[in-house]
């Protein structure tokens, strides 16, 4: 009886539990009040006017992240002009804080959104794993691409963030819609 109890507990929670992962072809799940290293809250909202909108799940001390992070200045400048926001959303609850995050985003000279998504549930209902793991939104915040930023770390010969927002910016399907993204295991507090 105790092993059909248990069993019955553990079918309940799969069905009451929540979706916690989300897929090219979904809606991106929503995000509001985001505290920026700027000292403005930060909403998906506020991203209305955006062509694109690319979400990048980051973290200060993720030494894959901090090698990505002049890539993701340069990706900026590239294609602020043609109405793509990048946000960066630091997701290390446990080991990182809103003041670390302003020294960095000076000392780096970023030039997009860094905000704290201090409670986690932003990264959890995205699904983000590691440190950088990337969302590509479409204008109406339809999820196009999530993985990684390129293929290596290093010397890259495929830039699947670029490819991706190239083809939502020209009404194209996305070819690669997902990788696996690599970097250092996210470190919430829950």
């Amino acid at each position: 009886m105790k092993r059909l109890l248990s069993l019955f507990a553990v079918v309940a929670l799969a069905i009451a539990a929540p979706v916690l992962a989300a897929d090219p072809g979904e809606k991106a799940p929503d995000f509001k009040g985001l505290k920026g290293v700027d000292g403005k809250d930060l909403s998906l909202s506020d991203l209305k006017d955006a062509k694109a909108v690319v979400v990048c799940f980051t973290c200060n001390i993720c030494p894959v992240s901090v090698a990505y992070e002049d890539r993701f200045v340069e990706f900026t400048k590239k294609y602020k002009d043609k109405g793509v926001a990048f946000v960066a959303i630091n997701c290390n609850t446990k080991t990182e804080d809103l003041a670390a995050m302003k020294t960095r985003a000076e000392d780096k000279g970023f030039n997009f959104p860094y905000v704290f998504d201090e409670s986690g549930k932003t990264a959890t209902e995205y699904g983000a794993k590691v440190t950088p793991h990337i969302y590509v939104l479409d204008g109406k915040r339809t999820i196009q691409y999530v993985g990684s930023f390129d293929d290596k770390q290093k010397e890259p010969s495929k830039h699947y963030v670029a490819d991706a927002v190239d083809a939502v910016l020209a009404g194209k399907t996305v070819e690669t819609a997902s990788t696996k993204a690599f970097g250092c295991g996210i470190q919430n507090k829950k």
